[in-house]
């Protein structure tokens, strides 16, 4: 027999058959014959008399199909078999139902044992396991997996891996095999049932497992397929799946999960939207800095979620069954979201954080990665130091084969399982990082000479990134980065893209808000912007679609705090307003809050058309922040990480309110944006179908002190619009192109109060609006209000 430490008793008492003296034993190591016949070696301490033993059932009867054998002081128990147990197979890694059982497949480099533990529902709450399965490293172990192939009834079963190795923080080995870990690749990740409310005795990190799958898959896609919309024509909205229903206004049935989501899809639709990118969903833990916030006299905690626990599981407090069924329910909730998204035409992409895990430095907590290689997982300095590119105390170690493997078969779980149309990179310039103990052996399979890379040094062709631009499953997937990370490396226009990437355009977000607010000398630099910035993608052989345009982000002001505040305002997050970014480029309209005077309020609301308007008109693609549409603010606060509140709630009621006003605006922007053949072009605008304007056509002025900047698009089967942006604070009168045999009409000018900032066919006093402009329009002029912007359109001209 081997010996194994740390192993739980199974529970059953020794009983004496001429007294009536029970003696419980005081520890059990369990092992299996190959025929699946289990047996236990019990240490118990008897009087010096021999007695007669027999194991004791639950109810104190004996039970006849389990035998004692041996001497009272070491008494092995036999009992039949729970599971019908094999060698089992190294690939594919996690828990797979095949063959009428379940294969576990588990890498670890360094582990010297490792352990199945089996438990049910009730015996994790507990902290106890059903069954522990010791895997003998001659038989059930290849290379650097360790598996086991179980034959049973694994109804409501979960699981987790007891593994023992070397515990040397310093060479980076963190080995315990008292902690029960949690497989990297379970789909299901069962702790707490209920959002925010800590596990017994108030832990915040009760013990995790993970489901064990079973033959039942009972969710009806009904036929779905992918939508493969062309990502030219895409309006993508950033939300968060909680923060979207959680409001008592939402009135939603299932308020601040998948489904009350799915109640809520109609409202996207009619705001134009065709992809939604979903804040992070992978299984992660809100209460991982759970602490009480005297400000707001409530409980900080992690809102956002960029701090994953799981990778393969979604988000199980998202769902409306919590716990039951041992998460399957929350993976079909996940999935009934996706469907009746692509019902109505809409893509869903995922947010997905690659770049470090909930487990934090090396003084954080171990519950999975840690335990079974960190030195595999992680970006380790020699000393065993965590490396913190991602500003939250470790970096994964992206480019190591391992984890880039990793990385991809979760990739394709979540398109071929899930459904999802594309992820959107959290920090991918990690990604791009050479990993710790690199060397092109590790990397490439063959040693390089003299080819030597410092961990952390940004790689001109990463592995991990060819991997997931070549996979062949990935295909046609929609691949988003956020070109740079916390340790300096920004990568905006120059991410590794193989031609399929592309980027988060913080560079747009930071122009157009400077430009919009009257910052001198920006006049070219923003009329780059609006052609899909050539300057940054054109050259590496990308499309303005590879730009994400977006100017609020949930990193940042909304777009109402944007126009009211000159600083942020954090001081609800308890940091002493020492958090979030403090080069915001906003501007308060000249007044500070969200109180202001009448012409200020009126100032910003037409500062807010004007963003959403260059944002729709801008090639590339769009993005819009969940709550901008109505003009949610978040008191001037950037940083709400950890607000479970009306902070970063999503206002149904304040939605209804703006509807015949800002949200009109919005939806009528949108839809403007679909319908325009000359918006969300192929390719950058040449000169055969775009002109620049100044207060004259033809003539722009890029010079240092310009605030206009004006263009008009001619379409190949549709007519031509006039654009123009005035953002100084005086008013022009500008002269417009001449189309013979045609006038420009009006469409949109952000001066006007709603719902004349938008003359839609639809409006009934349209045609008397527009003929209000006839004394401008016949002499080929208009006036352009201060900080306003117009988009014209092209009519024949029934008097030439």
């Amino acid at each position: 027999m081997v010996s194994s430490r740390s192993l739980s008793c199974l529970g059953s008492s020794l009983s004496c058959d001429i007294c009536p003296k029970k003696w419980r034993s005081y520890s059990t190591v369990t092992y299996f014959r190959p025929c699946g016949w289990r047996f236990e070696q019990k240490q118990v301490s008897f009087p010096r008399k021999r007695h007669n033993l027999a194991i004791m059932n639950e109810n104190g009867a004996g039970d006849d199909s389990e035998r004692v054998k041996g001497e009272p002081s070491t008494v092995v128990i036999e009992r039949p078999p729970r599971f019908n147990i094999l060698k089992g197979k190294p690939w594919p890694f996690g828990a797979t139902y095949r063959d009428g059982g379940v294969n576990f497949a588990l890498c670890s480099n360094g582990a010297s044992s490792v352990t199945l533990c089996l438990m049910s529902l009730s015996d994790l709450q507990e902290n106890k396991t059903s069954e522990q399965i010791y895997l003998d490293p001659l038989i059930n172990k290849t290379g650097d997996v360790w598996h086991i192939f179980l034959m049973g009834n694994f109804e409501d079963m979960l699981y987790g891996y007891r593994v023992d190795g070397e515990f040397f923080p310093e060479k980076g080995h963190f080995f315990d095999s008292l902690k029960i870990l949690l497989d990297p690749y379970a789909k299901a990740v069962v702790s707490r049932g209920e959002y925010g409310v800590p596990g017994p005795g108030g832990d915040c990190w009760p013990q995790m497992a993970g489901m064990v799958p079973s033959p039942k898959n009972d969710f009806d896609w009904e036929g779905d397929l992918p939508l493969r919309l062309p990502q030219k024509d895409l309006i993508i909205y950033e939300m968060h799946v909680r923060g979207f229903t959680k409001h008592d206004s939402s009135e939603a049935n299932f308020p601040g999960t998948y489904r009350g989501m799915v109640e809520k899809l109609d409202h996207l639709e009619e705001l134009g939207i065709n992809a939604i990118e979903l804040m992070p969903c992978h299984e992660f833990n809100e209460l991982e800095y759970y602490s009480y916030n005297p400000v707001l006299d409530d409980h900080k905690v992690n809102f956002w979620g960029y701090s994953t626990v799981n990778f393969f599981s979604p988000m199980m407090r998202y769902s409306s069954s919590g716990m039951q069924n041992c998460g399957r329910d929350a993976i079909n909730e996940f999935k009934l979201l996706v469907r009746e998204a692509h019902k109505r035409g809409i893509e869903v992409i995922m947010d997905v954080v690659f770049n470090h895990t909930a487990e934090g430095n090396e003084k954080g907590p171990t519950f999975s990665f840690r335990g079974l290689d960190s030195c595999v997982y992680y970006m380790l300095a020699p000393k065993g130091e965590f490396y913190n590119y991602s500003g939250c105390g470790n970096t994964v170690n992206c480019n190591h084969p391992v984890v880039r493997q990793f990385i991809v078969d979760c990739l394709r779980y979540w398109v071929t399982e899930m459904h999802v149309d594309g992820f959107r990179f959290d920090l991918a310039s990690i990604m791009t990082r050479s990993c710790s103990l690199w060397d092109a052996a590790n990397a490439f399979g063959s040693p390089i000479e003299g080819h030597s890379i410092t961990t952390g040094t940004p790689l001109s062709n990463p592995p991990l990134i060819d991997l997931i631009s070549n996979d062949p499953v990935l295909n046609g997937i929609k691949l988003i980065a956020e070109a740079w990370d916390a340790g300096g490396l920004y990568q905006v226009g120059g991410f590794p893209h193989h031609g399929v990437w592309s980027e988060w355009n913080g560079q747009y977000r930071d122009i157009v808000r400077q430009f919009i607010k009257g910052t001198d000398g920006l006049s070219g630099v923003f009329a780059e912007c609006l052609c899909g910035s050539p300057q940054l993608y054109q050259g590496g052989g990308r499309k303005p679609w590879n730009s994400i345009n977006f100017i609020c982000a949930h990193d940042g002001l909304t777009l109402s705090d944007l126009v009211s505040y000159n600083e942020k305002h954090n001081s609800a997050n308890g940091e002493g307003n020492n958090d979030g970014e403090d080069h915001n480029n906003s501007w308060n309209c000249g007044q500070e809050g969200e109180f202001a005077s009448l012409p200020v309020q009126r100032l910003r609301k037409r500062q807010m058309r004007n963003f959403f308007l260059c944002l729709m008109v801008s090639q590339g693609t769009p993005m819009i922040f969940m709550g901008d549409e109505y003009g949610h603010t978040k008191g001037g606060n950037n940083n709400t990480y950890c607000h479970d509140s009306y902070i970063n709630y999503f206002r149904w009621d304040k939605k209804e309110d703006a509807s015949s006003d800002f949200f009109r605006f919005c939806r009528l922007m949108t839809k403007f944006r679909r319908e325009c053949e000359s918006l969300g072009l192929d390719d950058f605008p040449t000169g055969e179908r775009l002109q620049w304007h100044g207060h004259s056509p033809g003539v722009p002025d890029w010079s240092e002190s310009s605030r206009f900047v004006a263009f008009s698009l001619m379409g190949s089967i549709e007519g031509e619009i006039y654009v123009a942006f005035n953002t100084s604070h005086l008013p022009v009168t500008i002269e417009l192109p001449e189309r013979p045999g045609y006038r420009w009409e009006p469409l949109v000018d952000t001066s006007k109060p709603s719902p004349y900032d938008f003359l839609s066919a639809d409006l009934p006093d349209r045609t008397t609006a527009i003929q209000q402009y006839d004394h401008f329009l016949n002499s080929n002029i208009y006036p352009l209000l201060s900080y306003s912007s117009i988009i014209l359109t092209l009519a024949p001209d029934d008097n030439s």
